[in-house]
């Protein structure tokens, strides 16, 4: 007695777990969060070391290098990444995949802890931090008030806002979008200062010892303890006007006699601008593993409470991810219910027995079920791979209850009761369901076990479609065989009729175990010329989404002002208007997230639903068009890009290379939007110091720069004095006025404490205007530069193939090196990780077979006709014009799966037929072919409904599925197709060659069994 003979006898056992299973499933479902992609747990730390106003250049030299050079010597590092800017040194550490998070940041830490001595004493604290929200931003609003001005808007959204959204379970990080900061600005007067012998640095660091609350002491009085605080500060920045300052000497003078004060807002380094208007923006990461739409949804109650206390106040949704992951999921769903509806469609088609149709049917949810909850176990969400793997998985799903369905149904036709008859069918089924189901989980396995970013992405799809399988094994050997029991009804015993289409397949069979040889060289012909197709099929990394909005990233020339950028983005939004499709222009200038600073910003277009705007794709050519009239500024729209990046130690010859690379690139005319930072330098004002004057006078390099640091922008952030308001604290910042920073003469006569007196900066330096790098960029600890262009369309692949043709790419210099990153990286890393899946999972299910089948031969047989699936994929791709991706790889490596299952259907039975019934080879295949074709086809056909939603791009966003879904049915109709004509010639020459093997230790020669003889038994057992 087996597990399905046991169940039909002992029913209650298996209803009850599968009652149980099923509700652990509903819980799971509804506990499972959304996501648009599985989270990425990439081992990477995240160092910002800042030294106001130091130049990249020296930032590289004192901070960037040695920090480098600590950080690489740590166990597990994989790549180092450093971006230097103006003040700021960003370090990001990337460890391999095995490094425990924990580990790699404490181990971090204690590396810039170590060269903390060598840097410089300027450099503020390092902020180190691991990476734990995703990179793109969920959400970004726009906020607008009708009752509060632009200082008082940003410090709500900056305290009330962030306060509030914050509180929401799962945000990650909260960042301000334009607006102004409150400060007090003490704007002193050069002239008096030089009459009075003051610098502004004594005036800064005497505000800053004058200004402030010190605690230190402790009384006791009246027989109690007391703490003992010094309180020293003004309560409004006006009083600050009547201030005595304390200078050396013993002078003391008022604030208001060398300075005139200001309550206002820091210096502008962003704005941002709603459809041409100022406003203020918001914008929010979500943390790894939180559900994406629960957090949108109650960011969105909590605006609205918001608005109720506050009712002046306005948000409008600019950018979101969560409407494109919602359409996904419904999308998933909606294909999921349409392709189960086909499948059991397709099994009523062919059994035309509603209770037989039922019994099958059943199998989908108690499947899919106890799969949910399992997700629920590991820790997955309901994301876009891991339905794709359940969409795709819903043919196969049914397909053992078909198997097992259809061979009880034909034992009831043979005359047996019901219980008999699902006996004997289960019974005799038993390995070939067992085997189809295990070479699926073969195939799949190593999905979802493979190395790399590739096999965290697909961990959990593959072990989604591994537990859904075997969760379909579950069902068809415990519940199938007693439902059938229960519900099928007998049938008066009949001769089987074959349909016409069924009967000129027996005899096209019988022509080709006749003609072995031609069959099998047809055969192998088709498998050459489909590996043909392989150079005119596009290469991809990801199709394109299309989600409802487009970013456009500009550049402008070093030196523009923050105005200049505004200006900029106005001509983008002027150019724009006439593009159909856009709701809202989002304006972000001079984003402090980017390099660059003021010169740097986005455009966030916000477009109409999709029924009312062309498809992405023509949108994006239509903005590209449109931005070709703006001039003054580099633009590029985010997408599929393509990404070359040089290395080199060599600065000269590594820009020269980058020049002439980006010069040759805009020869590809399909290519758009080339740039790169070769050739970006930005203008510097340079302080050289007569050293021995400056010797002579006891003047230092430090105090230079200090007093021009302090004199033109104001001292550190950190040094800066404080005024304390009821709920928060404004800096004190100590500088010379703007219009006077715009004279150089200012500069020029800027006083400096010497030993003599204050003298003049003029009379120690010279000053000069030169340039130098606005950006540092350096990988794996040599500088490196990237050259990006927008693909417009273009197959990455292919792009890929036309740069690498270029003359400056094939004679670079032996210093500079090609380095492959981004995209092209991922897809040269999935092209390597799917090719070993799929080469491991073909050797996992040959394993299997022999296990199985207790033979080494025969597996071989049934592998065979995996080269058979891979022409009809490609010519699939072929004729829909898609690329081979991500999404089509993973359809390609489905099939090797599926192909087995129906070539073992065909194989065992033939074993079976000359093993128990002693039927010669000829005539076990033949009675395979009569036996097995109908559930072969009936699974088929099953399994290319179940997909066909997908393939035929219905729902929303269908981009991603659609390859997978094309490639998987023209492999099952082609392989199909094949498998069972050319799957029985292969299997009597792989059984000549087995029993040639057998004959070099016995002499007995096989019996020769004529084809016609053949066919006249099996029409007689048909009679």
């Amino acid at each position: 007695m087996n597990l399905a003979t046991w169940s039909i006898r002992n029913p209650i056992p298996s209803i009850l777990l599968f009652i149980l299973l099923s509700i652990a499933g509903i819980r799971g479902f509804q506990q499972l969060s959304i996501q648009s992609m599985p989270d990425l747990e990439l081992p990477a730390i995240t160092v910002k070391l800042t030294q106001p106003g130091a130049a990249p250049a020296q930032l590289e030299t004192e901070v960037a290098r040695k920090v480098e050079d600590s950080i690489a010597s740590l166990a597990g590092i994989k790549h180092v990444h450093t971006l230097i800017r103006d003040g700021l040194v960003t370090i990001t550490a990337e460890f391999v995949l095995e490094k425990a998070l924990s580990d790699a940041l404490i181990e971090t830490k204690d590396a810039v802890d170590r060269v903390r001595a060598n840097l410089p004493v300027s450099v503020q604290p390092a902020n180190i931090s691991a990476v734990k929200v995703n990179g793109a931003p969920m959400l970004s609003y726009a906020v607008s008030s009708t009752g509060m001005n632009e200082e008082a808007l940003s410090w709500y959204v900056d305290n009330e806002l962030a306060k509030a959204i914050m509180a929401i379970p799962g945000i990650g990080r909260y960042e301000r979008m334009g607006g102004v900061t409150r400060e007090v600005r003490v704007e002193v007067d050069p002239v008096r200062l030089a009459s009075l012998g003051v610098t502004a640095t004594d005036v800064s660091h005497a505000l800053r010892q004058v200004q402030q609350e010190s605690s230190g002491g402790r009384g006791n009085l009246g027989q109690a303890e007391q703490s003992v605080r010094t309180v020293a500060t003004v309560h409004q920045a006006t009083d600050l006007a009547a201030l005595p300052i304390a200078l050396g000497n013993g002078r003391d003078l008022r604030l208001d006699q060398i300075a005139t004060i200001h309550d206002t807002v820091t210096e502008r380094t962003q704005a941002a601008l709603l459809d041409g208007k100022p406003a203020v923006g918001f914008t929010i990461y979500n943390a790894k593993g939180a559900d994406e739409t629960r957090i949108a949804a109650q960011v969105e109650e909590t605006l609205k409470k918001l608005q109720q206390t506050e009712t002046s106040l306005g948000y409008k949704l600019i950018r979101g991810t969560v409407k494109n992951t919602l359409d996904q999921f419904n999308s998933s769903m909606t294909m999921l219910y349409e392709g189960s509806i086909l499948a059991v469609l397709v099994v009523w088609w062919f059994l035309r027995d509603w209770r037989a149709t039922l019994v099958s049917a059943s199998a989908l949810p108690l499947s899919i079920l106890p799969t949910f909850a399992a997700m629920h176990w590991l820790g997955f969400s309901l994301n876009v791979l891991t339905l794709l793997a359940l969409a795709i998985v819903v043919g196969i799903l049914v397909d053992d209850a078909i198997v097992e369905i259809e061979n009880i149904a034909r034992h009831v036709r043979q005359g047996k009761s019901i219980r008999q008859a699902a006996e004997d069918a289960v019974t005799e089924i038993a390995l070939a369901v067992i085997a189809t189901t295990l070479a699926l989980v073969a195939v799949f396995l190593p999905t979802a076990t493979m190395s790399g970013i590739s096999g965290m992405l697909f961990r959990q799809f593959g072990w989604t479609a591994v537990v859904a399988v075997l969760a379909s094994l579950l069902v068809a050997r415990l519940l199938t065989p007693m439902l059938a029991v229960f519900l099928l009804k007998p049938h008066a015993h009949h001769a089987d009729p074959e349909s016409k289409i069924f009967d000129r397949y027996l005899r096209t069979v019988g022509w080709t175990l006749s003609h072995r040889r031609t069959t099998l060289a047809l055969g192998t012909l088709f498998f050459i010329a489909s590996c043909s197709l392989l150079p005119f099929i596009d290469k991809g990394f990801v199709p394109d989404s299309d989600e409802d909005f487009t970013v456009i990233n500009f550049e402008l020339p070093p030196g523009s002002t923050l105005q200049d950028s505004v200006s900029v983005a106005e001509s983008v939004r002027v150019a724009l208007a006439q593009v159909e499709g856009i709701r809202h222009t989002f304006t972000s200038a001079g984003n402090a997230q980017t390099a660059g600073g003021v010169r740097k910003g986005s455009v966030t277009l916000s477009l109409q639903d999709r029924d009312q705007r062309p498809p992405k794709a023509e949108f994006d050519q239509a903005v590209q068009h449109a931005l070709q009239t703006v001039p003054g500024a580099r633009f590029n729209i985010t997408g599929s890009k393509l990404s070359l990046l040089l290395s080199g130690d060599n600065t000269v010859a590594l820009k020269s290379t980058a020049q002439t690379v980006e010069r040759e690139l805009r020869s590809l005319n399909a290519l758009g939007n080339i740039s790169s930072a070769a050739d970006i330098e930005r203008p510097e004002i340079v302080i050289r110091p007569d050293l021995q004057r400056a010797a002579d006078l006891g003047i230092t390099a430090e105090l230079i720069g200090e007093t021009v640091r302090i004199a033109t922008s104001g001292d550190f952030d950190t040094q800066l004095a404080k005024l304390n308001l009821d709920n928060r604290q404004l800096d004190i910042r100590v500088r010379i006025a703007d219009a006077t920073r715009q004279n150089p003469e200012t500069l020029a006569n800027l006083r400096i404490r010497s030993s003599k007196g204050l003298v003049p900066l003029s009379s120690i330096a010279k000053l000069s205007l030169e340039s130098g790098s606005a950006q540092i960029d350096r990988y794996d600890r040599s500088r490196y530069m990237t050259i990006n262009a927008d693909l417009s369309g273009m197959p990455l692949g292919e792009a890929m193939k036309a740069a690498m043709a270029l003359p400056a790419i094939k004679a670079m210099p032996s210093d500079v090196r090609l380095i492959h990153t981004g995209n092209a990286e991922f897809m040269n890393e999935m092209a390597a990780g799917f090719g070993l899946a799929l080469l491991t999972g073909i050797l996992c299910v040959f394993c299997v077979l022999v296990l199985l089948f207790k033979d080494f031969f025969q597996p071989i047989t049934i592998l065979s006709a995996i080269p058979l699936s891979l022409g009809g994929a490609f010519i699939a791709l072929l004729v829909a014009g898609s690329e081979l991706d991500l999404s089509s790889m993973i359809g390609v490596i489905m099939l090797t799966g599926i192909v087995t299952k129906n070539s073992i259907l065909l194989v065992e039975y033939a074993i079976v037929g000359i093993r128990d019934r002693n039927l010669s080879t000829i005539e076990a295949l033949l009675d395979a072919c009569h036996k097995r074709a109908r559930p072969i086809v009936m699974t088929t056909v099953a399994m290319i409904a179940g997909m066909l939603p997908i393939a035929l791009g219905l729902g929303t966003n269908s981009s991603f599925r659609q390859p997978m879904a094309i490639a998987v049915i023209g492999g099952l109709i082609c392989s199909t197709f094949l498998c069972l004509l050319v799957v029985p010639a292969v299997f009597t020459y792989v059984n000549d060659v087995e029993h040639w093997l057998k004959s070099r230790f016995a002499s007995k020669k096989p019996e020769h069994i004529d084809i016609e003889i053949a066919e006249t038994a099996i029409e007689a057992d048909r009679a």
